[in-house]
């Protein structure tokens, strides 16, 4: 193997997203968070040199975040990747930066997880590097939760997996991290960047993330109250919300495929009927149903025309399965089309519910078939 061990999820056609590990970790520091992301990105979490499933053999000793880097470029190239974004946890963070600096053409966006620019000197990595060499990882496991939690919790699995970790390779991050230096560059990051922060992180305290966001222009900085430095595991729900806001598309996207789903003059009467008591709402719709769901390129449109006039059939909503009909006509479906889904509706959703549905597309279509006349 000459790659990166990693795993991937959600649709292929979805922007991707890579997700960078913290050393002694593997991939499973994503497990709360990677799912969820996953909805709206192509999600490729990978594993460090000799931690989960990557050959120990990929980073030598004396090995740079530079080498690391270039590994998680070669990652995405074996997968068709071109332009990604980026997140990533202590070393996994320390990689971000460094594409970032050097590889600005690859990424579209940053988010630095409880990193730094720098880890407090060399000196400290180069004696734990050695130490490790000497005397394997028993005894740092063994502190793990120390460096990694508040007191009182654990991930017994992210414990388990730095005992399994290769001892050699896991000294070749250390050497890597005891090299790394970016507080010059930071200035030259010109990506949209997210600093976030575990409020009880005693390896990269917040300060080392503010000092990040202060030098890189635009960044925003999140502090999380209660976490220490494996974030994604000790409080995922505050880091997905983090990545989530970081990530998301604006709501003009959703606007867009709304507007070519439904048509102009449907979304026109619809914003001309908002109130400052319905911005909200409006907005999640756009945001969420029209720039998620609908945009979403695993199904084609037809397919679902076919399946929102089905599911509005099931739950008797027909003021909105009149609408759907249109939006199914606009989406490719012919008459026959449509009357075939309401009547494989009758089987499942039952007779009455496909009645009442019928008489709402026969109107429908019969008034489409007036305007075209």
């Amino acid at each position: 193997m000459t790659l990166l061990h990693h795993r991937a999820e959600g649709p292929a056609g979805a922007p991707p997203l890579l997700l960078g590990p913290s050393l002694g970790t593997s991939y499973a520091l994503w497990d709360h968070v990677a799912p969820e992301l996953s909805v709206t990105h192509r999600v490729i979490r990978w594993d460090l040199p000799g931690h989960g499933g990557s050959p120990a053999g990929l980073l030598p000793a004396g090995a740079t975040v530079g080498d690391l880097a270039g590994l998680v470029l070669a990652l995405a190239d074996s997968l068709g990747v071109e332009r990604f974004a980026y997140a990533g946890v202590s070393l996994g963070g320390a990689v971000g930066l460094q594409l970032a600096v050097h590889h600005p053409e690859r990424l579209t966006s940053l988010a630095v997880i409880c990193s730094s620019a720098h880890f407090g000197g060399a000196r400290p990595w180069e004696e734990r590097a050695a130490r490790v060499r000497r005397e394997g990882l028993a005894a740092l496991a063994d502190t793990a939760d120390a460096r990694w939690f508040t007191p009182g919790f654990t991930v017994p699995e992210l414990v388990a997996d730095h005992r399994r970790a290769d001892p050699e390779a896991y000294a070749a991050c250390c050497d890597a991290l005891a090299a790394f230096d970016l507080r010059d560059r930071l200035a030259e990051i010109t990506v949209p960047a997210l600093l976030v922060a575990g409020r009880e992180d005693p390896a990269t305290p917040p300060a080392h993330l503010r000092e990040i966001a202060d030098a890189v222009p635009g960044a925003a900085l999140v502090e999380i109250p209660g976490a220490s430095h494996l974030a994604p595991a000790q409080c995922p729900e505050e880091v997905l919300a983090a990545l989530r806001s970081h990530l998301g598309r604006p709501a003009r996207d959703g606007t867009a495929a709304r507007r070519q789903v439904l048509g102009d003059a449907h979304v026109d009467r619809a914003q001309a009927r908002q109130t400052p008591f319905t911005a909200r709402f409006q907005d999640f719709v756009s945001r969420y149903a029209w720039g998620e769901i609908w945009a979403d390129p695993t199904l084609s449109r037809r397919e679902r025309s076919m399946i929102t006039l089905t599911a509005l059939v099931a739950r008797g909503h027909h003021d909105e399965l009149a609408m759907h009909v249109r939006a199914a006509r606009r989406n490719g479906l012919t008459p026959e089309e449509i009357g075939a889904v309401l009547l494989q509706t009758a089987v499942y959703c039952g007779v009455p519910a496909a009645n009442s549905a019928f008489a709402t597309a026969q109107r429908v279509l019969a008034q489409e078939d007036g305007a075209g006349g």
